[in-house]
Parts: structure tokens; sequence; C-alpha cells
């Protein structure tokens, strides 16, 4: 281990932001050194990063897996731990500074609170700690004066235009979809869509659940949720827009009048990058944009009618409590589901609508309160599946 490395940890290193955080790590070997590496179930990709990147400790969330795991690194020095628990522990070793959560979904929540108690940096890229608690982890993190260094494109956009405003308060912010592969389509063509058609988005290269979210335009009503509590707004101060070519990441807009964006091509690697060595900005050998080749930039509104989701998300944030931890659920179930090719695409909003009407409002949630919601949710959206 070398002192004057960061030593990171990633929480979700096989997946789709994980796997590029490591080739943004891979490149500045003078910079990063890997301290842990946690996977959900992807053993064999999990054993390669091991022997190429020999951290201290390895995690598999599926004890099942823990046999061939520890075994392909028995003749090496590395700590091989199993289970959701371990996740946990994991992110509270000594030497570790910061923690990137690339972990898909709810069980990213626990793990990033255990981190931010530790007291390490997080460069965030799980959207659903925030969703579901973003009042818990806010605090926490205050309290514990742990920044949350945010990775998706969108945050760490926001969070560009800000350096160097210090205390300038936001007017608003501006938040870009690409609209996903739907945008102009008819409610008569959703109703016929299948998720191998949603897989495909037309900009960004994101892992399954993320891509069928930007679908639905549920993704970027996470991404409002979750700049409410990154940045101390009200969702009246958040504007969804809907540019299409993705160059412009997003906005944000000063008392003043003033706005600034910022851009590029989409590469998740930047963002990734941007928080792993936040404050400095480190090269990079990502294609650049060149002005004279983009053609035009577009801007509409997002349409609400179409695409539901992004009504319940505003619906959910305005009751508070423990409604976005129910959302959150019900879509983690729903997008399952429609993957399975179980349900079509409009059920998925009038799934999650249901589950948030059925599903006990808890005003002020404690972290049992999320606990017990979570499971109710998706024991709840299971069975209105089930009876279609």
């Amino acid at each position: 281990m070398h002192d004057d490395k960061r030593q990171i940890a990633i929480l979700g290193s096989t997946g789709s932001i994980g796997t590029q955080a490591l080739d943004v790590i891979r490149k500045h070997a003078d910079l990063f050194e890997i301290y842990a590496l946690t996977a959900n179930q992807k053993v064999e990709l999990l054993i390669k990063q091991a022997l190429e990147f020999l951290p201290e400790m390895v995690v598999i969330a599926d004890k099942q897996k823990y046999p061939r795991l520890k075994e392909a690194l028995s003749h090496l020095p590395i700590k091989v731990w199993a289970g959701e628990d371990a996740l946990s522990q994991v992110v509270q070793a000594e030497p570790i500074q910061m923690v990137l959560t690339a972990m898909v979904g709810y069980s990213g929540l626990k793990p990033t609170l255990s981190a931010i108690r530790a007291g390490k940096a997080i460069a965030l890229a799980n959207k659903e700690t925030l969703v579901v608690a973003g009042d818990l982890v806010t605090r926490l993190a205050a309290e514990k004066q742990v920044p949350i260094l945010p990775v998706d494109s969108e945050h760490s956009a926001i969070f560009q235009c800000l350096a160097g405003e210090r205390n300038n308060p936001i007017e608003k912010i501006i938040l870009t979809a690409s609209g996903g592969p739907f945008r102009t389509f008819s409610s008569e063509q959703l109703a016929q869509v299948t998720s191998k058609e949603a897989l495909k988005h037309p900009n960004w290269n994101m892992g399954a659940k993320i891509t069928i979210d930007s679908a639905t335009l549920m993704n970027k009503g996470f991404e409002m949720i979750e700049a409410k509590w990154l940045f101390g707004l009200t969702t009246d101060q958040i504007q969804i827009v809907v540019h299409p070519q993705s160059i412009i990441h997003s906005m944000v807009q000063f008392r003043d009048s003033s706005i600034k964006a910022q851009m590029g091509l989409p590469d998740m690697r930047l963002p990734i990058q941007y928080a792993l060595a936040y404050p400095k900005r480190i090269d990079s050998d990502f294609e650049r944009l060149d002005f004279n080749r983009v053609p035009i930039l577009t801007f509409e509104e997002p349409d609400k009618n179409r695409f539901r989701c992004l009504e319940l998300v505003y619906r959910a944030v305005r009751k508070g409590g423990n409604m976005p931890c129910i959302l959150n659920a019900a879509n983690e179930i729903v997008v399952a589901g429609f993957l399975e090719d179980k349900i079509k695409f409009p059920a998925v909003s009038e799934i999650i609508e249901q589950t948030m009407e059925e599903v006990s409002f808890i005003a002020s949630p404690d972290w049992e309160s999320y606990v017990q919601t979570d499971a109710e949710a998706r024991r709840k959206a299971e069975e209105i599946i089930k009876a279609i």
C-alpha cells in the first residue's frame, strides 16, 4: 500500500459504473489504489479484477459464490468475505479514503450509511440511496462532515458549475434528460414496446436497470430527488428538460439570471474521474467535443402523460415521508418484471401507482421504518404483478 495514493473501495465493481471506474484507475495507477472490491454475483469478473488490482479485501454478496472466489484467490494475501453484512464492514477499513458506491438499487443504502459513519468520502453513483432515505443520509453526512461527491453525469455537471461560486445561491437547476429510446413514441406505440427495445439507449452505455429507468423517465425523477438532497433545493427549483443529444449534462441558473452549463460527449468515465480526483482535474484520453461537428442542440418539455413515472416521482416527493421509498421498491420489482416480459411497458407506472396507494404511509420514518416499507412495497408490487 502506498501512502501517497488515494485508497479507494468500489462497491459494485463488476457493474457498468464499477468497470468504468477501474478503467480510470488503471490509467492513473500513480494516483489511485484499490483497497477493496465488492460484487453481488459476477464472481468470475470479480476474480479477474482482484487478480489485476490486488486489493486488500474482496467481498461477494452472494454467499453461494464464496467458495469459488476463495479458491481462486487462495494463493494471494487478499482477505475474502461474503454476504451483505460484509459489504457494510469492508467500507469501515481504516486505510480507505473514498468509497465509490456503484451498486444498483436499495441494496446500496446500508453500506453507504456504514461508510459515512466511518468518515469516508463518498463518490455517489447509487441514486437510490438518496431517493429512499435522502434525509437520513444527508443529515448523517453533515454530522460526520463527510463529502458526498456526485458521480451521476447530471449531478456532477451541477457540482462542476458550482465550483468557485462559493455561497452564491442557486435560483434553479436545469436537469437534462435524453428522453430515452421512446421519446417520440405515441401512447399506442408505447403499449407495444419490448424489454429488448427498451435496453437500446440512444446515447449512454449503462446497466439494464438504469436503462429501463431511462426509458420510463423514472431515472430522471430519481435524479430530481437526488439533486434536491445533494444541493439543498426544493422541487420547484429543479426543472427537467429533454435534450436528446446529451451534450449539455445539466445547468445552473443563478439569481442574476446567468446560466452555467457543463458539456461534453456522453462518457461516464468523465464524472467518475472528476469525483475520484476532486478537487483536481487530471488528464484523460477521452474523446473531445468538436463544436463544428455538433449539428444542433435541441430542448423540449418532458411529457408526463406518456411517461407517467415522472408524475409519480413528483407526487412521492410532495407527500414525503416513506413515499419515495415505496416508489423505489415498487419500481425495482416492476423493472425486473418488465425485463422478464411478465408485464407490458404501460403497466410499469400503473403498478407503481397502485403500490403507492396501498402500502402504509409513515410521515417521519427511521431506519427500521425504511426497511419495513421496502419489504412491504416489494411484496405488494409482486402481488399485483401475479394478479395480472
